[in-house]
Formats: structure tokens, C-alpha cells, sequence
């Protein structure tokens, strides 16, 4: 009798043992996605860039007029080329630094019979450009 006795209360110390491992292994694992993001000492984040590289001084080149291959010599190949609407190129640049905000440029070009008509998006041409296509536009037309 005695050691039947025992016999049960090892097993109810087992399953009270099992039942508070249980409990605490779902503690901490649930407690683990409250966790906002682990920071280790001395990770080398990788800076990821996407899409086509624009620069102002891309920007500065683009004159209304030029041809598509004039275009694609400056700012490169579109990196969205709408199927239904081929005159109209969208380029996109995303970067993010290793870990941090993403930030995303874009411009996007309009054609009309192979030339191009406009462009709008983050950049703008700039007032000196602008003023050299002005200038250059009526000595191109006399000769």
C-alpha cells in the first residue's frame, strides 16, 4: 500500500512539474513576439537600392524634343515600361540604409511620337537649365 501510495505521488509531482514547464515555456515564448527587435552589437546591415539611379543632373539633361534613345542615353533603361501606354516610361528609385527608412524617387517621362513631351515626378529641371534650353532653342532654329 505504501508503495502504491508513492507511486501517485510521483506521478501527480511529474505532471505538476510537466504542467508548470508548459506554462512557463509559453510564457516566454509569447513574450518573445512583444519583443520589438532584437539589436546585436557589431551586425553589418546591407544598404539595399532598387530601380534606376536619378540625378539632378539627369534631370537637367532632359529636354523636351529628345527621342526615346536620347532618353534611355541619359537616364538609362525605364525601369517600368507600361504595356498598354508605350509612351509613357516610369523611372523608380527605392534605397534603405541598413536597417533604417526606406525612401523611394521617381520620374515618370510622356511621349508623343517617339519624342519626349514631358516629364513630372520628384525631380524638377533646374533654373539654370531651363534658361540654357531657352537660349539654345532659337540659335538651334536659325541654322
Amino acid at each position: 500500500m505504501f508503495s502504491q501510495q508513492t507511486n501517485s505521488s510521483k506521478a501527480l509531482l511529474v505532471r505538476k512539474t510537466l504542467q508548470c514547464l508548459i506554462v512557463l515555456a509559453s510564457a516566454l515564448s509569447i513574450s518573445a513576439c512583444a519583443i520589438p527587435r532584437l539589436q546585436f552589437p557589431g551586425v553589418y546591415k546591407v544598404d539595399i537600392q532598387q530601380g534606376n539611379i536619378i540625378t539632378q543632373e539627369m534631370i537637367d539633361q532632359l529636354r523636351p524634343g529628345m527621342t526615346k534613345r536620347q532618353v534611355i542615353f541619359v537616364m538609362g533603361t525605364p525601369l517600368v515600361r507600361d504595356p498598354f501606354d508605350q509612351d509613357r516610361w516610369d523611372y523608380i528609385y527605392s534605397y534603405q540604409p541598413g536597417g533604417g527608412i526606406r525612401g523611394q524617387e521617381g520620374v515618370t517621362m510622356f511621349f508623343e511620337n517617339d519624342l519626349l513631351t514631358h516629364f513630372t515626378g520628384d525631380f524638377k529641371p533646374t533654373e539654370e537649365s531651363t534658361a540654357e534650353a531657352a537660349s539654345s532653342a532659337p540659335a538651334a532654329s536659325n541654322s
